[in-house]
């Protein structure tokens, strides 16, 4: 700016009427003389922000063109696009010719981006997300946001504000969420492939529930870069896919270290190519299959089903046993807190970018998802008012005490899961508790949908707490619908994951 004119200061200075009420509310007894110090000195801070304001923010880059796309029409089979586009990536590549879904909280610049939400609502990143950089690198295409749940705050498919997702084989049911436009397109054929995000099976449940390919993979091997989290130890993104090959091939260009812009990861991770290991078979593979995982099912054809195929491992060579771990039923208690105060503090009071981590802060977003809050607040679905109100409570009355337990809990969880993989290469259990569920009524009351979005979580939410690799094939079908395996290995070993799932991919299409 020219010497001489005028800069509006990026910091008001606050008058001593607004540090006396301030000091009052936080008990801190200041005097009038400790008061006008404090004013005193805040003009140094207006200072130093007023230049950091001034200072070039660093941006993710854009590297393939693009147009704004369009918002589809009638033509948006099963509700699950939530907008369209045509970016076409590298001519050349690992993923040459295939068509993505994004989930509407990873950015594509200058395609819209809504989370499923109205808070939302009319926001368009001016990036690209890390992974959709390295999907457009890699030659894919980009066919449009796929629709996702509220702030993806649901484990069902009905709580977006664009209108429910249906699942493609029964257009009465839930595809599971909170990536449920991604599951819908998937297994539909709309696209080849699809990138989820998965904070409690957010991946895995509409997988399971759409008869598709889902993997979380470890916590930190994908960055999160350019998604819109919900808390940062509990944050992943992944593949979504047909097929077991087609999963290996797409973790392989997403993974990877993002030159320390998400805190998640880890410098020096090694990515393997997964694509050219998954054939190498698990002859003498010990797999687990974990009892606590069927306990908690609530439909007897889940578990006989998935019993019934895990045998047919021994087809390929492998060794089943059946192994118990009584703290897996507690695995979803231990996330809860994480899950409901820490996603409070994080997406809701932290503004869709939450605070205290290194890394990128995508600042439109923040502002996006500040003004949305601020200016209605009314419009959040009745789950994350429940979450917001119950997470305000214990924070008044409880502060993070139960946070810090949760958290500390989890290392005990870790440790127990990593104990037993020591004896085994991987455990399986059912996906899902259920079959997918029926969709509510439009006049549903808040309390069947609270029910009916929640709960089904509890063989899957444990593993984003421990941040083990967990992927999701379809097992199987009852009464047309599918039912979901699940099988999680040790950290950063998704080959022996992607292994296991590809031999029971064979055994299964030889049926």
């Amino acid at each position: 700016m020219a010497e001489g004119l005028y800069q509006s200061p990026v910091v008001a200075c606050p008058s001593l009427a607004e540090l006396t009420r301030l000091s009052e509310e936080m008990r801190l007894q200041c005097t009038d003389e400790d008061l006008q110090a404090v004013r005193e000195e805040f003009q140094e801070v207006a200072a130093a922000l007023q230049r950091l304001s001034q200072l070039k923010q660093p941006s993710l880059p854009v590297k393939y063109p693009r147009t704004p796309g369009w918002k589809p029409d009638q033509n948006n089979p099963y509700n699950a696009w939530y907008w369209r586009c045509d970016i076409k990536g590298a001519d050349t590549g690992k993923l040459a010719g295939k068509t993505f879904a994004i989930k509407d909280n990873i950015a594509v610049a200058g395609v819209p981006m809504m989370n499923g939400s109205k808070i939302l609502e009319g926001y368009t990143p001016e990036f690209d997300a890390t992974a959709v950089t390295r999907i457009l690198d890699a030659g894919a295409t980009i066919a449009g946001k796929a629709n996702c749940e509220h702030l993806c705050g649901s484990a069902s498919s009905f709580t977006c504000d664009a209108g429910p997702v249906r699942n493609p084989l029964d257009e009465t049911r839930s595809t599971g969420g909170s990536s449920s436009g991604c599951g819908a397109l998937v297994a539909s054929g709309e696209v080849d492939m699809a990138l989820g995000g998965d904070q409690g099976g957010s991946i895995r449940m509409p997988s399971s529930w759409c008869g598709i390919v889902g993997l979380k993979p470890t916590f930190g091997l994908v960055p999160y870069t350019g998604a819109m989290p919900m808390e940062t130890t509990l944050d992943h993104l992944g593949p979504m896919t047909k097929t077991v090959a087609d999963c290996a091939l797409l973790l392989e260009v997403i993974a990877g270290y993002d030159d320390g812009r998400d805190p998640r990861q880890r410098p020096n991770t090694v990515v393997p190519e997964y694509s050219k290991l998954i054939d190498a078979g698990i002859s003498g593979k010990k797999i687990g299959v974990l009892k606590e995982g069927f306990d908690v099912c609530a439909e007897p054809d889940v578990v006989e089903i998935v019993r019934r195929e895990v045998d047919r491992l021994k087809e390929a060579g492998a060794e089943v046993e059946e192994v118990s771990l009584p703290i897996h039923l507690d695995g979803t208690i231990i996330r809860t807190p994480a899950m409901m105060y820490g996603e409070y503090k994080f997406m809701i009071q932290g503004n869709g970018t939450g605070m205290f981590w290194k890394g990128f802060y995508p600042l439109s977003l923040r502002e996006a998802t500040c003004r949305g809050l601020q200016t209605r607040p009314q419009d959040l679905s009745g789950d994350v008012k429940m979450m917001c109100l119950t997470a305000e409570y214990l924070d008044r009355h409880y502060q993070n005490k139960f946070y810090a337990m949760g958290q500390n809990m989890t290392m005990v969880l870790t440790k127990a899961y990593d104990q037993v993989l020591e004896q085994y290469d991987v455990l399986v259990m059912p996906t899902m508790s259920c079959k997918a569920s029926k969709l509510p009524l439009a006049k549903a009351r808040l309390s069947d949908i609270l029910k009916a979005a929640q709960r089904v979580e509890k063989n899957v939410a444990p593993f984003n707490s421990t941040g083990h690799p967990a992927l999701s094939i379809n097992a199987g079908f009852s009464e047309g619908l599918p039912v979901g395996m699940q099988i999680v290995g040790r950290h950063f070993d998704e080959t022996t994951v992607l292994q296991v799932a590809r031999s029971y991919e064979k055994i299964r299409d030889m049926k």
